[in-house]
């Protein structure tokens, strides 16, 4: 009994002093120890096309329970039940992100000094190698995989996935954590969708009748929108006669024009100004004087300027206005003016003007 009490006390001290070696060693190796591997958490793999033999792709996130030191590594491993996803041949470090807590790392094809290091090590493995600075635990790490890929220059090559079935994405290495996720890859994951934007054009008139009363040598008319009955000159201050808008998608715009003959009584006629005229009491004149507001449009000449000109005809219409591209509602204020000698026939005088908006499709 004595015998036996002296073995155990013995065996003890010895199994003590190699587990008090194993610890020292360990510690003072520099080695990282990990004894249980730990579960990543929140991991996911964002695909940009889930089409069978597609290019696509990856944004792989997950949160690391126990950190990555200097020099392990991660391990990407893209597995299937039917073909497995093929990472591009010419795929290197530039064609990938690796961000830490949204922080990009320096990358490089194999690790230096703070850079860390990642490579394509087979068709389906990428290796990420970490540098000096480790990542601590609790981080989340994502990888971009591909043309988003935009911290060492602007990714070229990606992964193209298999065939249909089921994708698994693996994360090992020896950081000490793993995790594992599925992805279906599916004949078709497009949906073609149509849609037509018909061809549109506005046009309005604010009013159909325009009067100028009685005119008279010794002072210049202007037309407005209501009848004044037998007045002479109701309106010898510039004002707006009446308004039009055009409004058009088309990239090219729109164009309006005006057709119409000068004021006429029988035979007789006013002049119409042929160039852009300043008003003048007691010389025989019709003209338009045309302004711009809102959208892309603008007035044509010789309608622009601070004078008055009609050059259209009863057979041949005239340009007033116009966009040379798509615009919203173009207003345009038009004023009529009207003179005369006193020399000019009497009579009723009137005439009709008809505006055409065009959009040039």
């Amino acid at each position: 009994m004595i015998y036996l009490q002296h073995m155990h006390k013995h065996t003890f001290k010895k199994i003590t002093a190699f587990f008090l070696l194993f610890a020292f060693l360990i510690t003072t190796s520099g080695l990282p120890l990990h004894v249980f591997a730990a579960s990543l958490t929140g991991i996911s793999d964002t695909v940009s096309d889930l089409t069978a033999g597609a290019s696509a792709n990856h944004t792989i996130s997950f949160t690391t329970p126990t950190g990555v030191a200097s020099g392990e590594t991660i391990i990407l491993t893209f597995t299937s039940t039917a073909t497995a996803p093929t990472i591009h041949a010419s795929l290197t470090y530039t064609d990938i992100d690796v961000l830490d807590d949204g922080v990009d790392l320096t990358l490089a094809a194999t690790p230096s000094g703070a850079t860390a290091g990642v490579v394509r090590t087979s068709a389906t493995v990428i290796t990420f190698t970490n540098g000096s600075s480790a990542i601590a635990a609790g981080s989340v790490v994502t990888f971009k995989i591909g043309t988003h890929a935009t911290n060492q220059s602007t990714g070229v090559y990606n992964i193209t996935n298999g065939t249909a079935g089921t994708t698994y994405l693996s994360v090992t290495g020896n950081f000490g954590d793993t995790g594992v996720l599925s992805m279906p890859i599916i004949s078709n994951g497009v949906v073609s969708i149509s849609a037509e934007v018909l061809p549109t054009l506005s046009f309005t008139i604010s009013d159909n009748a325009i009067y100028f009363g009685n005119l008279s040598a010794s002072t210049t008319c202007f037309a407005q929108g209501t009848d004044p009955g037998n007045v002479t000159c109701p309106t010898t201050s510039e004002t707006e006669s009446l308004n039009i808008t055009a409004a058009t998608n088309s990239t090219s715009g729109y164009t309006v024009t005006v057709q119409g003959a000068t004021l006429t009584s029988g035979l007789n006629t006013i002049t119409a100004l042929g160039s852009n005229t300043a008003a003048s009491a007691g010389s025989e004149q019709c003209g338009l004087r045309i302004t711009h507001s809102g959208g892309n449009g603008a007035v044509t000449a010789p309608y622009a300027a601070s004078g008055y000109a009609y050059t259209g005809t009863a057979s041949t219409p005239a340009q007033i206005a116009s966009s040379s591209v798509a615009t919203t509602t173009d207003t345009y204020s038009l004023r009529y003016l009207a003179n005369i000698t006193s020399v000019t026939e009497a009579g009723s005088y009137s005439t009709s003007h008809t505006f055409v908006a065009t959009a040039n499709f």
